[in-house]
Protein backbone atom coordinates (compact mmCIF):
# COMPACT_ATOMS: atom_id res chain seq x y z
CA UNK A 1 0.00 0.00 0.00
CA UNK A 2 2.71 2.49 0.99
CA UNK A 3 4.65 1.78 -2.21
CA UNK A 4 1.48 2.53 -4.15
CA UNK A 5 1.15 5.91 -2.47
CA UNK A 6 4.78 6.70 -3.24
CA UNK A 7 4.04 6.01 -6.91
CA UNK A 8 1.08 8.39 -6.71
CA UNK A 9 3.25 11.06 -5.08
CA UNK A 10 5.88 10.61 -7.79
CA UNK A 11 3.19 10.86 -10.47
CA UNK A 12 1.78 14.07 -8.95
CA UNK A 13 5.28 15.56 -8.87
CA UNK A 14 5.88 14.53 -12.50
CA UNK A 15 2.58 16.04 -13.68
CA UNK A 16 3.33 19.31 -11.89
CA UNK A 17 6.88 19.42 -13.30
CA UNK A 18 5.68 18.61 -16.84
CA UNK A 19 3.22 21.49 -16.69
CA UNK A 20 5.87 23.92 -15.39
CA UNK A 21 4.89 23.95 -11.72
CA UNK A 22 7.81 25.34 -9.72
CA UNK A 23 9.46 24.81 -6.33
CA UNK A 24 7.68 21.52 -5.74
CA UNK A 25 8.09 20.31 -2.17
CA UNK A 26 6.88 17.04 -0.70
CA UNK A 27 6.38 16.57 3.03
CA UNK A 28 6.12 13.12 4.59
CA UNK A 29 3.96 13.62 7.66
CA UNK A 30 3.12 9.98 8.29
CA UNK A 31 3.34 9.19 12.02
CA UNK A 32 2.78 12.84 12.98
CA UNK A 33 -0.35 14.48 14.40
CA UNK A 34 -1.09 16.07 11.02
CA UNK A 35 -4.35 14.98 9.39
CA UNK A 36 -2.79 13.55 6.20
CA UNK A 37 0.30 11.46 5.45
CA UNK A 38 1.75 13.60 2.65
CA UNK A 39 1.53 17.22 1.52
CA UNK A 40 2.74 18.44 -1.85
CA UNK A 41 3.20 22.15 -2.52
CA UNK A 42 3.84 23.72 -5.92
CA UNK A 43 4.02 27.26 -7.25
CA UNK A 44 2.14 28.41 -10.35
CA UNK A 45 3.07 31.50 -12.37
CA UNK A 46 -0.43 33.04 -12.21
CA UNK A 47 -3.91 31.92 -11.21
CA UNK A 48 -4.75 30.61 -14.70
CA UNK A 49 -1.62 28.45 -14.57
CA UNK A 50 -2.72 27.13 -11.16
CA UNK A 51 -6.08 26.10 -12.63
CA UNK A 52 -4.33 24.43 -15.57
CA UNK A 53 -2.11 22.48 -13.15
CA UNK A 54 -5.21 21.34 -11.28
CA UNK A 55 -6.92 20.28 -14.52
CA UNK A 56 -3.87 18.19 -15.47
CA UNK A 57 -3.83 16.54 -12.04
CA UNK A 58 -7.54 15.74 -12.17
CA UNK A 59 -7.36 14.33 -15.68
CA UNK A 60 -4.26 12.18 -15.21
CA UNK A 61 -4.95 10.97 -11.67
CA UNK A 62 -8.56 10.02 -12.38
CA UNK A 63 -7.30 7.90 -15.30
CA UNK A 64 -5.15 6.05 -12.72
CA UNK A 65 -8.18 5.44 -10.50
CA UNK A 66 -7.44 8.13 -7.92
CA UNK A 67 -10.35 9.82 -6.17
CA UNK A 68 -10.49 13.45 -5.14
CA UNK A 69 -12.38 13.84 -1.88
CA UNK A 70 -12.51 17.61 -2.13
CA UNK A 71 -11.11 20.34 -4.36
CA UNK A 72 -11.07 23.97 -3.27
CA UNK A 73 -10.50 26.10 -6.34
CA UNK A 74 -12.62 29.06 -5.28
CA UNK A 75 -9.47 31.16 -4.92
CA UNK A 76 -7.20 30.21 -7.84
CA UNK A 77 -4.25 31.81 -6.05
CA UNK A 78 -4.36 28.90 -3.57
CA UNK A 79 -5.90 25.66 -4.78
CA UNK A 80 -6.21 22.65 -2.50
CA UNK A 81 -6.80 19.14 -3.80
CA UNK A 82 -7.57 16.45 -1.21
CA UNK A 83 -6.87 12.84 -2.17
CA UNK A 84 -7.52 11.50 1.32
CA UNK A 85 -4.03 10.79 2.61
CA UNK A 86 -2.36 13.25 0.20
CA UNK A 87 -3.08 16.99 -0.01
CA UNK A 88 -1.83 19.07 -2.93
CA UNK A 89 -1.51 22.85 -2.55
CA UNK A 90 -1.01 24.93 -5.69
CA UNK A 91 -0.10 28.53 -4.86
CA UNK A 92 0.76 31.57 -6.87
CA UNK A 93 4.11 32.88 -5.66
CA UNK A 94 2.75 35.78 -3.57
CA UNK A 95 0.23 33.53 -1.81
CA UNK A 96 2.87 30.92 -1.10
CA UNK A 97 5.16 33.52 0.48
CA UNK A 98 2.28 35.05 2.42
CA UNK A 99 1.15 31.79 4.05
CA UNK A 100 4.56 30.06 4.24
CA UNK A 101 2.92 26.69 4.78
CA UNK A 102 6.16 24.80 4.24
CA UNK A 103 7.70 26.27 7.40
CA UNK A 104 4.87 24.79 9.46
CA UNK A 105 5.03 21.46 7.62
CA UNK A 106 8.81 21.24 7.95
CA UNK A 107 8.46 21.69 11.73
CA UNK A 108 5.87 18.89 11.82
CA UNK A 109 8.16 16.60 9.83
CA UNK A 110 11.16 17.51 12.01
CA UNK A 111 9.18 16.79 15.16
CA UNK A 112 8.36 13.34 13.78
CA UNK A 113 12.06 12.64 13.24
CA UNK A 114 12.95 13.77 16.77
CA UNK A 115 10.16 11.68 18.30
CA UNK A 116 11.38 8.55 16.50
CA UNK A 117 14.94 8.93 17.86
Amino acid sequence: MQENRQQTINLIKQILEDKKGENIEIFNLKDTDYFVDHVIIATAFVDKHALALLDSLKKELKQKGESFFHIDEENPNWIVADLGDIIVHIFTENQRKKFNLEEFLAKMAMQKNQDSN
